[in-house]
């Protein structure tokens, strides 16, 4: 390492290279807070105090930060501030940054989270009529959780085949540093095309889910542009950002399965059509012939009609030629819908349609108990017939 001990400084350039190391000594200290003050830009200086000797430090925590983290600081507060130490030239006066600020305390944590609540829940942020459905079908999926342990591994493991296109960001997901990681992810999949979001991350302590309790980041998952789901370990107190998401889950894999739903289901209802059809259509193979008969006693009748519609001319012209246009009317509109009946019904449409008819000892083959391996398969197309031995029923 280089010495300095025979190199003149100016006190700037001493200072300068001392806040290089300091920089570079980053810690989390906790005190009791004391001397508040918040300049006219919003910054907040105030001290931290030990509660065993009394010895104090000067802190500074920007606007930016102070109002991220969503704590007022007040005299006699017990907190924890995680930053490095800074020489401040002007004055010669040694300060702690404070990067982030949290309370310490699972009292003074608890106590944090019923206040924000109870204010959210009185704003209406967690009201059910805000909540917006998944929408069905989704496939554009941002999610946000932390690339280090299961939690994404589990997610990705369980999500369907459905075609998802899942754009994810690594985020801090633990410790009051994350709020910032995760604020900023949100804010980044503000621009980008996606039907849903996911926020994700294991179980854990209170205090380890503080970073889902901050009223800044409540907010954007509540006016987020599309609907959020939110996969946050449960603990006794759930974390707020889990109220005021649009669907709750308890852990990464239920994220995931809820995603599938929509999809699951359609695929049920696809089946349930197929042989919907597939037994309509074997109706009205084998009512053809019921059909085609009925169709010959209509065409009988008709012309039955208009033989015992020959009557004297001379003597009753014009009563014969009314009812003669109203029979003619009468079988006209039912010969329409018979001839509708036999093109929709008739089987070679279907035919046509791609579809075949499957026969096996003049019978129609239903299912494969219908059928016996080594036996002739007779398969009805739109231009003739494929005659087939069974080789394997599966």
């Amino acid at each position: 390492m280089e010495s300095f001990e025979n190199k003149i400084f100016s006190v700037s350039e001493f200072i300068y290279l001392l806040n290089i190391g300091l920089k570079s000594s980053k810690a989390k200290i906790i005190g009791e807070v004391t001397e508040i003050k918040i300049s006219s830009l919003g910054h907040v200086y105030f001290s931290l105090k030990d509660e065993k000797d009394g010895a104090v430090i000067n802190c500074i925590i920007w606007k930016t930060r102070y109002n991220i983290y969503g704590i007022r600081l007040e005299t006699g507060m017990k907190i924890l501030a995680s930053g490095y130490p800074e020489i401040y030239a002007p004055l010669g006066k040694l300060s702690f940054i404070a990067e982030s600020i949290e309370l310490a305390g699972e009292g003074e944590l608890k106590k944090q989270y019923d206040e924000l609540k109870k204010k959210l829940t009185d704003e209406g942020i967690f009201a059910e009529e805000r909540k917006r459905p998944i929408p069905k079908y989704p496939q554009n999926i941002g999610v946000i959780t932390s690339r280090q342990g299961a939690v994404l591994a589990d997610f990705l493991n369980n999500v369907g085949k459905f075609g998802f296109k899942i754009k994810m960001i690594d985020s801090r997901v633990e410790g009051q540093e994350a709020v910032g990681d995760l604020l900023s992810s949100i804010r980044t999949f503000k621009n980008k095309n996606i039907d849903v979001l996911v926020i994700i991350r294991g179980g854990g302590s209170f205090e380890s889910l503080m970073p889902f309790n901050n009223e800044v980041l409540v907010r954007e998952v509540a006016n987020f542009k599309v609907p959020v789901i939110a996969g946050v370990g449960h603990h006794k107190d759930e974390p707020l950002i889990t109220f005021a998401a649009d669907v709750s889950v308890s852990t990464p894999t239920a994220a995931a399965n809820y995603l599938n739903q929509s999809w699951e289901e359609a695929l049920l209802l696809l089946e349930r059509y197929e042989r919907s059809i597939i037994g309509s259509y074997e109706e009205i193979f084998e009512n053809y012939k019921t059909i085609e008969n009925k169709l010959r006693i209509s065409l009988q009748n008709f012309k039955n009609a208009i033989s015992s519609a020959k009557i004297d001319l001379n003597n009753y012209l014009d009563r014969s030629f009314a009812g003669f246009k109203s029979l003619l009317s009468a079988l006209s509109e039912r010969l329409v819908q018979s001839e509708k009946v036999i093109f929709l019904n008739n089987p070679e449409r279907q035919l046509k349609l791609g579809y075949s008819i499957a026969m096996a000892g003049n019978r129609v083959v239903r299912k494969t108990g219908d059928i016996k391996i080594g036996q002739d398969l007779d398969l009805r197309v739109s231009d003739g017939k494929i005659i087939s031995e069974i080789k394997k029923i599966i």
